[in-house]
């Protein structure tokens, strides 16, 4: 990285908040903050982790200060390197002793599976490797900094969490107030703030990492992205949407047994993607039993030539049932033209969505009632709050470790105002702004929805309009890589990979 270029852009809030370093060959270092940015002369304390037994057959354990991980792994001979993050890891200096740390969790939105796996791993990861001892659960999330009692964390209180759903913290949407929030981090002398939610979460994580740098404030802000809906970017995956998928398949095996045993059967099931259809789509594929699979990025349509009622009926004529699957988010234009549209939001700013499922149900009934050709049994199931409540699978469990573990090292390094997350297999430090900007998404023209419409054997539902806008919004065939298609088109973002 030799002549690099250090800039810094202003942030959404007018504070200097993303830190670019620039290098040979198209090199950019999207940095992290970092408390020496606005805090001079911080000392530094040799990394506990050097005396740690379980730790010193590690070779090369501490993270180099130039690791960096690629955004974009798959590229061209001429192709720029191109944007890079913070390889996330233990640094051999940090920037707090340990018998000062006094460390908060707080846990913000709706339910996940593996809250309480990465609540845990905060506490034992903070004790067992940094000899930390004064950690803090703030209850009832944001409004609990201010309105709510807190819990002692310790070892012994959070060790068997992970075996239970929910998170023992409690949660809640809103009750965002950054001035009362860090003056409750400032008055109980907290200096480590782990926060754990969606993207709205961690839009009010950025405000209050922006607001304790303007106090000048020694305390790190580390995020641990939560969406069950992996609907959030530059991430390879959120934790929780593994255990999702896995779940999902229990309702849809019970929906092809319902439909199977019936002439006429039609079972449809309701999955979490209020934006994003990738639980949607990643249940459909690992079943092989759906025979249509209806998400937010995908429009569609029920009447005429090559409608969604045309294709029922062909498939009824064809198997003798089928099996739908459809995400919360699907088909939400077609509810408003046929529903008065309230546009009313939730705490966390989040549209509420009508229940498309109750409603795709009752006009396949209604269809086939009015032909009379076609005497249907459909049965409906919404799986969304059994899945939500579950505790996290196997995989999920050790996602969520890396996770906890990643956001410990790097409030321990000084770094704050950042999010930790896989970049193509590697843990990284992102920050608040790359993940605040726009949602992950299905891309409708890419391999991965190509092989689900293989797998359904269902019409792509595409009118040609929607053909255009989705060409339209491609990039120059260079960008046409698997999961690197249609960026900043309505219906695309990154593919996720494979969860093998």
């Amino acid at each position: 990285m030799s002549d690099q270029k250090s800039a810094k852009a202003m942030g959404p809030t007018g504070n200097l908040q993303m830190k670019v370093v620039k290098g040979d060959f198209g090199y950019v270092l999207e940095d992290v903050p970092h408390l020496c940015d606005y805090l001079s002369d911080l000392p530094t304390y040799p990394n506990p982790l050097q005396f740690n037994p379980a730790y010193s057959v590690v070779k090369q354990y501490f993270v180099n200060v130039d690791d960096t991980v690629a955004q974009k792994i798959v590229v061209h001979t001429d192709s720029p390197r191109g944007t890079h993050f913070r390889r996330a890891g233990p640094r051999q200096k940090v920037y707090f002793d340990s018998d000062e740390v006094h460390a908060c969790i707080v846990t913000c939105g709706g339910l996940c599976p593996g809250l309480n796996t990465v609540i845990r791993e905060i506490v034992c990861g903070l004790n067992h490797m940094y000899g930390v001892n004064k950690v803090l659960g703030i209850d009832g999330g944001y409004k609990g900094f201010y309105a709510r009692n807190t819990i002692d964390l310790t070892p012994k209180v959070v060790n068997d969490i992970h075996k239970r759903g929910g998170t023992i913290l409690g949660t809640s949407r809103g009750g965002h107030d950054t001035s009362k929030i860090v003056d409750s981090i400032q008055d109980r002398g907290i200096n480590q703030v782990y926060i754990i939610g969606g993207d709205g979460t961690q839009k009010g994580a950025a405000v209050i990492y922006e607001e304790i740098r303007r106090r000048g404030l020694k305390v790190s802000v580390a995020g641990i992205p939560k969406t069950i809906d992996n609907d959030i970017p530059v991430i390879d995956r959120s934790f929780g949407f593994d255990t999702a998928v896995e779940e999902a398949q229990r309702a849809i095996n019970a929906a092809h047994v319902e439909a199977e045993s019936i002439e006429n059967g039609i079972g449809v099931v309701k999955l979490m993607g209020r934006y994003s259809g990738f639980i949607a789509m990643y249940a459909t594929l690992a079943s092989r039993d759906v025979d249509c699979c209806l998400i937010p990025e995908s429009p569609f349509y029920l009447e005429g030539r090559g409608g969604l009622f045309e294709y029922v009926e062909k498939r009824l004529k064809e198997n003798g049932h089928m099996v739908i699957v459809i995400a919360e988010g699907a088909g939400q234009d077609l509810l408003s033209e046929s529903l008065q549209s309230m546009n009313q939001q939730d705490a966390s700013g989040n549209k509420l969505l009508k229940d498309v499922g109750l409603w795709i149900s009752q006009r396949i009934k209604n269809h086939f009632g009015r032909q009379q050709k076609i005497s249907i049994n459909l049965k409906y199931i919404d799986p969304t709050y059994m899945i939500r409540a579950i505790p996290s699978n196997a995989a999920d469990n050790v996602y969520c470790t890396l996770l906890a573990q990643s956001a410990v090292h790097g409030a321990m390094a000084g770094y704050t105002g950042f999010i930790c997350g896989p970049v193509n297999g590697r843990h990284s430090y992102i920050p608040f702004n790359h993940i605040t900007e726009k949602q992950n998404k299905v891309v409708i023209t890419d391999r991965m929805w190509a092989r689900l419409l293989s797998s359904t054997n269902q019409p792509s539902f595409l009118n040609p309009k929607d053909v255009i806008e989705v060409h339209e919004g491609e990039e120059p065939p260079t960008q046409l890589l698997e999961g690197e298609n249609c960026k900043d088109s309505k219906f695309a973002t990154k593919d996720i990979p494979s969860m093998t």
